[in-house]
């Protein structure tokens, strides 16, 4: 029962940490496949930058939905919690309960009305149904087995008060270039091939496409979807413009801060997957990552990750209906980025 797991102690399986190639992984995370990224302080800060990154792309939204008062919200793989943190900050009112697999080393001033919980995303959900008014989930392609998916969603519906919200956020880590200069042989796009297939036999790393198939399967109504470019360092100087043709500074904000967290992820997100499910030696996986940095900061190639961001509604609640139409549901604005019609390469 998850309303007391707090007078609980965790576990100290989940504690356990083993050290591969001088970084360290959860061990229970590794035995049951669950996750195959590091918890070490070097991860965490690279999730702090990731979320710094989110919010310059989201325009420091937080909630994409119309809530005007949340009540409770649930985060399914809170990480380093910096997200579930800011909302709580932000809705003192609102009862946030973040999940993950680990137990990440917390800030002392944690927010009163922040509950972290350890637990596996991957078992079916125990909390009561009809009970929050946002579940939030951000960056689980590397923790949702495969075939759990749908699952997934069933529980995120089904935990939801009548009206309210899922809210999905997913990076597709195979790396784009609309100009044609990355080809099959280019370090990234081999690193793009060598993660999907590493990580293939427990996840599904082209999940991010289907967000959008999934919650309608589900039963959740309004569904949305949005592609974003997530720059991989800043090279958008030149390209992204508004219709009077000025650049737009944003996009080259973002591709900075972006930098330091793609510089460590290409390793972090890597090193386990590549040397125990390619075999690959740590060296090799260091040269590979090396050219992939040097090719992410090349502005020549424009290279950037897909991101997928999906929201969508459980029918039934009253709610007021707003007058001007979704426009206000979206993390970006107009343009290259809100263009539905772009398709990533899979």
């Amino acid at each position: 029962n998850h309303s007391d797991f707090q007078t609980v102690p965790v576990d100290n399986t989940y504690r356990e940490v083993v050290v591969h190639h001088n970084r360290e992984f959860q061990r229970y995370a590794l035995e049951n496949g669950v996750y195959f990224g590091p918890v070490d302080d070097d991860e965490i800060e690279r999730l702090q930058y990731m979320h710094m990154v989110f919010n310059m792309m989201f325009e420091n939204r937080l909630l994409f939905p119309p809530i005007p008062r949340p009540r409770r919200i649930l985060e399914c793989g809170s990480g380093s919690a910096s997200w579930a943190m800011e909302v709580a900050e932000q809705y003192p009112e609102c009862e946030v309960i973040g999940l993950d697999i680990y137990p990440y080393p917390m800030p002392a001033d944690l927010p009163a009305n922040l509950d972290l919980q350890i637990d596996d995303l991957n078992s079916p959900s125990t909390f009561p149904s009809n009970y929050f008014d946002l579940v939030h989930s951000r960056m689980m392609v590397g923790g949702i087995h495969a075939n759990r998916w749908q699952n997934y969603l069933n529980d995120m519906l089904r935990v939801l008060r009548p009206g309210g919200w899922c809210q999905m956020v997913e990076i597709y880590f195979n790396v784009q270039s609309d100009n044609g200069t990355l080809t099959a042989n280019h370090a990234l796009q081999v690193w793009s091939q060598n993660y999907m297939q590493s990580i293939q036999a427990y996840k599904d790393p082209r999940a991010p496409l289907r967000l959008q198939n999934w919650m309608t399967q589900a039963g959740f109504v309004e569904v949305e979807s949005r592609l974003l470019s997530l720059p991989l360092s800043p090279w958008s100087n030149d390209i992204f413009s508004d219709h009077n043709g000025h650049l737009d500074p944003r996009e080259r904000e973002i591709g900075e801060a972006n930098r330091a967290n793609v510089h460590r992820l290409l390793s972090s997100i890597a090193v386990y997957p590549f040397t125990q499910a390619l075999g690959m030696t740590l060296a090799d996986v260091q040269l590979l990552v090396a050219q992939a940095r040097s090719e992410a900061d090349n502005p020549a190639f424009k290279a950037y990750f897909p991101v997928y961001v999906c929201i969508g509604r459980k029918p039934g609640g009253s709610r007021q209906r707003h007058s001007d139409s979704h426009k206000s549901h979206h993390p970006s604005k107009g343009g290259r980025h809100s263009d539905s019609r772009k398709r990533a390469r899979h």
